[in-house]
């Protein structure tokens, strides 16, 4: 309804009267009480030029009534690339989106409020204004009066001639929408909740959805998502309402408890009837491409090519005209050349006909609302003016009368994938000797810890290389750890319980690192820590190929180094596998030192590639892809003795004893020298060792030989073997050239004090 009311008015607006409006309720009899009613004070936004041109006013009801359907081809998509890439690319949360982008795929607008705070588009109020009703009254203390509804209407305020006889300026409301009331759809998108506020005793909530419009209700109680503040709900709800009688959108996070009544968190309210008579198009927000297929797909009712003449017709432009294919339209005197916004071939596999990206290009230059989330303020009624979190979403809404729309977006969150990482454990080189041993020379006892961060009880160990004098150590070991991956987070999904008595289990997100670590063990003390690599699966330093080119400046950025130096940044979920050596750290005043370096395999696969080639841990079985050999790594030789020797040398033992022998030969080991001694009757203990290597052996072995002499006496047994006598103890031949030199100087030998004989 459009009325106009000549009054004289003060050209200088500060001086101009209010405008009050009021709302009547008439009654029987003539009463006629006050319902509500506002005073407009500041006219200056209302003050207009009649003969400047067209107001930019939004004819929504002045669209092709013919419905809209394209018949999408099957086409295969690209699975990895859905709605999330999308977003995650365009929120900057994630670093490793840079290829999606690079790649010329679609990004999104993310505001950081609601779309109505976003300046460039004033409030979605430039059709028509919305000013709160009031009562007249206000009652005892209440400072604030309440608010009683809502007037949506607007104002042009603009001089008349002052000679009666010249003509009236033109009506400044023209192509307004339909005056009826509008059966709309509306889609409601739910992405996520933001910093929720916690309402259990644990400090979390288990937050689900509920929207309503009118007298239509959607409750997700259901679907609650158990101990979040920061849900994902990934949702999209569809209500039918009557534009302008049901226009208050109101969607609503509550608390799930099993028990007890559902505490509402928060809620926000959202004015459909500003969105539809906007004109900005808030209806639908434009996306950069025009695609019928793939998650960009056109959703609109209205091809671009529809909504650019509307537009035109609306600014009193030129009609749009369509040339050379579709390649180029010109409107008015102004020229636009698909070239000019499509530089290089687009990515998606069916990008739609060249007129009609086109028309969107030149849409999307009319500052028009694009393809967006908005975050929305949750609040609540018993906490007024305090924020009780955040909600990203947003709303399409499409008007019955323009026939069907596009199909929705499908934001359902991807469900983590289960991965298998191998891990194969080879060598270990450069690692720092922590003990020390009998003759005074530095050593270590090598072993391995390794895991996956927030999945401690799949922590695994290698077996101990001994007596490692030059810190290499050799283990043919895999690891094998399971894991569940979202791939469009990039993070490690754990379900795990907080307590034995949680109804339901806790979703944590964790990066996807690997942990291993370098210890010495220790028989009788706590095992020494060495040192640490961590290697995050999704971006990592690519090892170098041999040990010798392993060092901290490749992998570390130091003061003193270049980052040219730096190893190239490489990802396991691209390149499944990879082996090399990396550096193992530690960290004092905040500098790494190097404590050793590891040559790994990490293999990655899906669970289904893992069934298909299975692996044991360690060297179990299945010992395969590969297969893991013992390492020929250098021995001390300790001969194990069968339970019938060990029978029969007990017996002899007893005989000897029985005899009271003189003295005793022990030989150990399988190779080597050293001095002995006997002597009659009681003797004092002798201890001494020769450590060699036999060359002429298929591989190298370390020989131990530990003579002792006690207070009894076994007879040394001899064999004769092509004419050379060799001694035989416990079953181990010593090589003849092994043995020592009688005229070399003999190893000492320890003696006991005399008052322990």
């Amino acid at each position: 309804m459009i009325v106009t009311l000549p009054q004289f008015l003060p050209v200088d607006t500060i001086y101009s009267p209010p405008i009050v409006l009021k709302v009547l309720d008439y009654r029987p009899f003539g009463y006629k009480p006050v319902v509500g009613q506002t005073t407009v004070k500041s006219l200056n936004e209302f003050m207009c030029d009649p003969f400047a041109g067209s107001p930019e006013t939004e004819d929504v009801a002045m669209m092709s009534n013919k419905s809209f359907h394209v018949e999408t081809p099957n086409i295969e998509e690209d699975d990895t690339i859905d709605w999330w890439c999308k977003f995650y690319a365009s929120s900057g949360e994630h670093d490793d989106y840079t290829d999606y982008l690079l790649q010329g795929y679609d990004t999104i607008k993310i505001y950081p409020c609601p779309l109505e705070d976003v300046p460039q588009f004033k409030g979605l109020q430039d059709f028509c204004h919305t000013f709160k009703l009031y009562r007249g009254k206000v009652y005892g203390d209440i400072e604030d009066p309440m608010v009683v509804g809502e007037f949506k209407g607007s104002f042009r305020i603009y001089p008349l001639p002052e000679d009666p006889a010249k003509p009236v300026p033109p009506p400044q409301f023209r192509q307004l929408p339909w005056s009826e009331p509008q059966i709309c759809l509306v889609r409601v998108y739910i992405v996520r909740a933001l910093s929720l506020q916690p309402k259990d005793r644990s400090g979390t909530c288990d937050p689900y959805i509920k929207v309503s419009l009118g007298k239509e209700t959607i409750d997700d109680r259901e679907h609650y998502i158990p101990n979040n503040l920061n849900p994902v709900f990934g949702k999209m709800f569809q209500l039918y309402a009557t534009v302008p009688l049901n226009k208050d959108l109101k969607v609503s996070v509550y608390d799930y408890d099993l028990i007890s009544q559902d505490d509402k968190i928060g809620e926000t309210v959202i004015d459909l009837e500003n969105r539809y008579l906007s004109r900005f198009g808030a209806r639908c927000g434009l996306p950069r491409t025009y695609c019928i297929s793939g998650s960009t797909q056109w959703r609109d009712q209205l091809t671009p090519i529809e909504l650019l003449k509307n537009l035109s017709t609306m600014k009193n432009y030129a009609l749009p005209v369509i040339r050379n294919n579709g390649q180029k339209i010109t409107i008015g005197e102004k020229e636009f050349s698909l070239d000019d916004f499509e530089p290089r071939k687009l990515p998606y596999n069916f990008p739609g006909p060249p007129e009609e990206r086109l028309a969107l290009h030149i849409l999307r230059l009319q500052n028009l609302v694009p393809e967006h989330v908005e975050t929305r303020t949750l609040f609540n009624s018993t906490q007024p003016g305090i924020e009780q979190g955040k909600l990203q979403m947003w709303i399409d809404i499409f008007p019955k009368k323009l026939g069907l729309p596009g199909p929705p977006f499908n934001i359902t969150p991807r469900g983590p994938v289960r991965y298998v990482l191998r891990c194969i454990i080879w060598n270990t080189s450069d690692v720092v000797l922590q003990e020390t041993n009998l003759m005074g020379e530095r050593m270590s006892d090598i072993y391995i810890k390794g895991w996956m961060v927030g999945l401690e009880e799949q922590k695994q160990n290698t077996d101990v290389h001994y007596r490692s004098l030059d810190g290499e150590g050799n283990f043919n070991w895999r690891f094998i750890f399971q894991f569940e991956y979202l791939t469009v987070e990039r993070v490690l999904v754990i379900n795990k319980k907080n307590y034995i008595w949680s109804l339901d289990e806790t979703e944590m997100k964790m990066p996807p690192k690997l942990i291993l670590q370098l210890w010495d063990n220790d028989k009788v003390s706590f095992d020494d820590y060495l040192g640490y690599l961590e290697i995050n699966l999704n971006a990592f330093r690519c090892p170098t190929k041999w040990a010798d080119n392993c060092t901290l400046e490749k992998f570390f950025k130091l003061e003193d180094s270049s980052s040219d130096s730096l190893q190239k940044m490489i990802s396991l979920f691209k390149q499944k596998s990879i082996k090399g050596w990396w550096p193992c750290v530690t960290h004092e005043e905040g500098k790494p030192y190097l404590t050793g370096k590891l040559e790994l395999t990490l293999e990655l696969l899906t669970e289904r590639e893992a069934e298909e080639r299975p692996a044991g841990k360690g060297r179990d079985e299945p010992n395969m892809n590969p297969r893991l050999e013992p390492p020929n790594k250098l021995f001390v030789a300790v001969h194990q003795i069968p339970q019938e020797e060990k029978v029969r040398r007990e017996r002899e033992r007893e005989a000897i004893w029985s005899r009271k022998a003189s003295s005793l030969v022990v030989e150990g080991g399988v190779g080597g020298c050293s001095a002995r001694r006997e002597q009659k009757g009681r003797s004092s203990f002798h201890a001494a060792a020769y450590f060699g290597v036999d060359s002429s052996w298929p591989r190298a072995c370390l020989y131990v030989c530990v003579y002792m002499c006690a207070c009894m006496r076994v007879p040394e047994m001899q064999a004769s073997r092509g004419g050379k006598t060799e001694s035989r103890v416990c079953g181990w031949n010593i090589p003849e050239k092994a043995r020592p030199n009688s005229r070399k100087k003999k190893p000492p030998l320890c003696s006991m004090p005399d008052s322990r004989r």
